[in-house]
């Protein structure tokens, strides 16, 4: 064994190599060889050579340029690789591959440590954050979102509930004079699994003996059977993520169809239960403006006004774990082709396209944008963004978190019907 074979072996030992199909492999392998690459630029063709598969586009050898000096080379193949990443998506020719065709898990019920209530994961200083407390009732998603960032913290494979859920619930010291916003849908679907384990029941409980508390369901799912059959408590809010149908054709796998949650979130609606609205991710590709308006469109026919608490929009952002999470999965997805820009330490779209997105969104709900005190009003916000993109796109802003949560959850006490405690 030579020194270089030695050197490429070490390299490649912990990449992404073996995903690729075997002429790929090779052909890394012998351009390895010819222009004795360092560890650094062999994991990063590595990555490029696993995003243009998962893409569905060009190959890295059909793209690797032809020249004699390795770092001249290198960086035409960077340019050619960024090119292919930061062009308008399609999914015109986008065929997919290995998309599950249904639900696979193993459920678990275990006594776990602590409670699972905390401050909302991606909360920071550096965005313009509700303060939204959150309530692990469930670890892990039966759906399978190419974005999700679930992927990266939890097991897919198997969903865990805690045995001492309900116990530790009703012992929860709260300050019953003080309003609080939970909500049940960040570690896990609030609906899919329905009252298994008894969850529902313990939240409707939970909810009964704390009036002072808005507690939100967040779901992709159309599984309201518990909520049609039961008496709701009325500080409940139940929000659907909706989506293009190209994204929940292509990204979404396994959730509900875009009618389904829409069905779903009219049954609540008719029978008395405040809902909402959330447009995340808003996904950047060929004609997504006209597909988002018709979506925009759809919701404000099938919805008063009176009937909506809130619609919030947001779109893809990213950490480095997710990104590997996704290049380890055998399948194809182009939700991370994209222009990756610094995104107060993640990564997102520029911020020329998010104005464009969102500025968009918010124009096309203009009938539903009445004075706060209306009791009609629905309150929009933008999830994980800068300030200044509230400003850009909303035309006003918030000066702290804390504004923005005491507009949020007294335009919500004013859509439930109660007081709002500060």
């Amino acid at each position: 064994m030579d020194e270089y074979e030695d050197k490429y072996n070490r390299a490649v030992a912990k990449t992404f190599l073996s995903k690729l199909p075997e002429y790929e492999q090779e052909f890394i392998r012998e351009k390895a060889f010819t222009f004795k690459f360092s560890h650094q630029e062999l994991k990063q063709i590595i990555d490029m050579a696993r995003d243009l598969e998962m893409w569905d586009e060009s190959r890295i050898s059909e793209i690797f340029p032809e020249h004699t000096q390795r770092k001249v080379l290198f960086t035409r193949l960077r340019k050619a690789y960024e090119t292919i990443r930061d062009k308008p998506n399609s999914y015109e020719n986008f065929t997919l591959k290995n998309v599950p065709r249904e639900q696979r898990f193993t459920f678990k019920v275990a006594q776990k440590e602590g409670f699972g209530l905390g401050l909302c994961p991606v909360a920071s200083e550096k965005t313009r954050c509700c303060n939204l407390l959150t309530l692990d009732a469930v670890e892990s998603c039966g759906f399978d979102c190419s974005y999700c960032s679930i992927q990266s913290f939890y097991n897919q494979n198997t969903i865990t509930f805690d045995s001492s859920f309900k116990n530790k619930l009703l012992n929860l010291n709260l300050d019953k004079n003080r309003t609080y916003h939970i909500g049940t849908g960040q570690a896990s679907d609030s609906l899919m699994f329905g009252n298994r384990e008894g969850i529902l029941d313990a939240l409707f409980e939970f909810a009964r003996e704390n009036p002072n508390v808005i507690l939100e369901f967040k779901t992709k799912s159309d599984n309201i059977a518990y909520f049609l059959e039961n008496t709701v408590p009325k500080n409940i809010l139940l929000t659907w993520s909706l989506n293009t149908p190209t994204i929940i054709k292509n990204e979404e796998h396994l959730t509900a169809s875009l009618d389904k949650r829409i069905n779903a979130a009219r049954k609540m609606a008719d029978k008395g239960i405040k809902v909402g609205f959330h447009f995340h991710p808003i996904v950047e590709y060929i004609g997504y403006l006209d597909e988002y308006k018709k979506l925009y469109e759809r919701v404000i026919a099938e919805f008063d006004p009176s009937e909506v608490a809130l619609v919030s929009f947001g779109t893809l952002t990213f950490i480095k774990p997710v990104i590997k999470q996704l290049r380890e999965r055998e399948f194809r997805s182009k939700i991370t082709q994209i222009p990756h820009v610094d995104a107060s330490g993640k990564t997102s779209y520029p911020d020329e396209t998010k104005e464009e997105m969102f500025r968009e969104a918010y124009k096309s709900f203009s009938p539903w944008q009445k004075k706060v005190a209306s009791s009609d009003s629905v309150f929009f916000y933008l999830c994980m963004e800068e300030h200044q993109m509230w400003a850009k796109t909303f035309g006003y802003q918030y000066a702290t978190n804390n504004d923005f949560e005491h507009a949020m959850l007294e335009a919500y006490c004013k859509k439930l019907g109660q007081n709002y405690l500060l």
